[in-house]
């Protein structure tokens, strides 16, 4: 029998709004709109599961329009923007109270954040988020794009485009959804973001954080042996080609023969959407700002985050996860700092531990999705 699946609500966070209106007809609405988002039942337990969604892209489910400013997280002098929303999905287990949008006063769940790295989007953890789910159903998880990524890129981002202004990005949802979350994992650039995340908030923290990062090293990053995939010169290879596509074949075919994986070839290719001409035929567009994303990796070979490793603020839990057969730079130095850092740690009330992901290559979450959620499940226990 396979598992409940989760239901989709799409929520867009057009306007900032301070309270919601309840039609017991199990439907939702905001004060000032009359159009109604009905809470569907997954088939065939009959067991409301809900997953938020919220993009740039014109959907055909009707929206909730929710925001909000939190101040645990956030200077009170900032004032969010609709345009400063990031696109993202919320993935809720089925114990998770959908009340407590609605209701102030009903507890939050423990959430996760899992983010992507460069050229990526949240639909990669999209299969892993749902089977964490469906594993912890008191959690939820935010997946989200990061600015000039999938569906975030038409957000109008200022520059400087780097591994600290994403993570700003990041801090400014969290508390527009008055979240704090328990756990962030962060993929490779998405591993610094997070880092950066626990640099840019208050400390101490309200609440013990573990992060997570996943075949990233803090410091430099260093280039890779011959017949690596590079990032650098993926990027530089995509900025030839046009904007819009015949088909994904074709792009898939032109970086095989280019020298690049047919794994990166097609993991690439899925930033590719198709867009209708004249109602029939259809070509395929990138979704991504492809300037702005050279921006960030530039950022994230160059940001050092070994301040916040060898001083990690009380409260928070840093966990390396090195990928045992990763292209991605690591040397003998930086595992003996991470080791360090460890036993410093230790002795200051915060944690920082290294942990080994056995038959993975860099793409942690594909080559051994097993093996990584056994490691990460840990982080999800005694709620």
């Amino acid at each position: 029998m396979s598992a409940p699946s989760l239901s989709n609500v799409c929520c867009r966070l057009n306007q900032i709004r301070d309270a919601f209106i309840f039609d017991h007809r199990k439907h939702f609405a905001s004060p000032m709109d009359s159009r109604l988002v009905e809470l569907k039942t997954s088939k065939p337990f009959g067991q409301p599961q809900i997953r938020l969604n919220h993009s740039r892209r014109r959907s055909t489910i009707l929206s909730i329009r929710m925001a909000y400013l939190d101040e645990k997280l956030m200077d009170r002098s900032i004032v969010l923007q609709p345009a400063d929303v990031l696109a993202y999905d919320l993935v809720q287990g089925a114990d998770v109270r959908w009340s407590y949008i609605l209701d102030k006063s009903a507890p939050e769940p423990p959430t996760a954040v899992l983010l992507h790295g460069i050229l990526g989007c949240r639909k990669n953890w999209g299969t892993f988020a749902r089977r964490l789910a469906k594993e912890f159903p008191k959690w939820q998880f935010l997946l989200v794009d990061l600015r000039c990524h999938g569906d975030s890129a038409s957000l109008k981002k200022r520059g400087p485009h780097s591994v600290a202004s994403a993570a700003l990005d990041v801090l400014k949802l969290l508390g527009q959804m008055r979240l704090t979350p328990r756990v962030v994992v962060g993929h490779s650039f998405g591993g610094k973001v997070a880092l950066s995340m626990v640099d840019q908030v208050a400390k101490p923290l309200a609440r013990p954080v573990r992060v997570w990062v996943l075949d990233a090293t803090p410091g430099n990053v260093r280039a890779g042996a011959d017949g690596d995939d590079h990032p650098a010169e993926l990027i530089s290879f995509l900025s030839t080609l046009p904007k819009e596509v015949s088909s994904k074949r074709g792009v898939i075919d032109a970086l095989v023969q280019s020298g690049f994986s047919k794994d990166v070839a097609q993991w690439v290719v899925t930033n590719l959407r198709q867009t209708p001409i004249n109602g029939s035929s259809s070509s395929f567009s990138w979704v991504f700002n492809l300037k702005g994303i050279s921006e960030m990796y530039q950022s994230y070979e160059e940001t050092n985050m070994w301040k916040i490793v060898e001083d990690v603020p009380r409260g928070v839990h840093i966990n390396f996860l090195k990928a045992e057969r990763s292209l991605h730079r690591w040397a003998l130095e930086d595992l003996r700092r991470i080791h360090v850092a460890e036993e410093q740690a230790a002795e200051e009330g915060g944690g920082v531990e290294m942990h080994v992901l056995e038959d993975a290559g860099h793409w942690v979450h594909a080559d051994n999705p097993d093996g990584l959620f056994r490691i990460l499940s840990f982080s999800f226990q005694g709620f």
